[in-house]
C-alpha cells in the first residue's frame, strides 16, 4: 500500500541545509507569545541596545556620539525602547544641565540576548555548521 505525503511533509523532507535554515525560520517570533518583534532591528534602535548591553548606562550624549545619529533622531528611537519596556531612561541635574541616563531592562536584556541567540543560529545554518 503506497503511504500518501503531505506537501508539508514534501517540503520538510528537503536536505540538512534547508532543515537548517528552516530552523531559524522564526527568527523574528518571539518565543513565549508567538508575536513578531521588530522593534528591535532598525539600526539606531539595535545600537542602543547594542551599546547598553555592554555598559550599565549611557549618557544621551554619549548613545548621541557612538551612534553618530541627531538629537531627534535618537530620542524618538529611545522612546520606542522606552515604551516598549526595554530601556529605561532617568532625566537629573547636574550643575544646573539636565542630564539623560539610558540603561537596558530585564525584559531589554533577555530581548537583545535572545536576538544575539537568533543571529547566531542563523550564522550556524548559513555556514552549514
Amino acid at each position: 500500500m503506497a503511504k500518501l505525503v503531505t506537501k508539508r511533509q514534501q517540503a520538510t523532507a528537503g536536505a540538512p541545509e534547508q532543515q537548517r535554515l528552516r530552523a531559524v525560520a522564526g527568527y523574528f517570533a518571539d518565543r513565549e507569545t508567538g508575536e513578531t518583534d521588530r522593534l528591535i532591528y532598525e539600526r539606531v534602535r539595535l545600537g542602543i541596545l547594542s551599546a547598553l548591553s555592554v555598559n550599565p548606562s549611557m549618557s544621551f550624549a554619549e548613545l548621541k556620539d557612538l551612534l553618530q545619529t541627531s538629537d531627534g533622531n535618537l530620542s524618538i528611537h529611545a522612546r520606542k525602547l522606552e515604551e516598549a519596556g526595554y530601556v529605561s531612561c532617568k532625566k537629573k541635574f547636574s550643575a544646573r544641565v539636565p542630564k539623560t541616563e539610558f540603561s537596558l531592562t530585564a525584559k531589554g536584556k533577555r530581548m537583545f540576548a535572545r536576538h544575539l541567540e537568533h543571529m547566531e543560529a542563523l550564522i550556524q545554518a548559513a555556514r552549514g555548521t
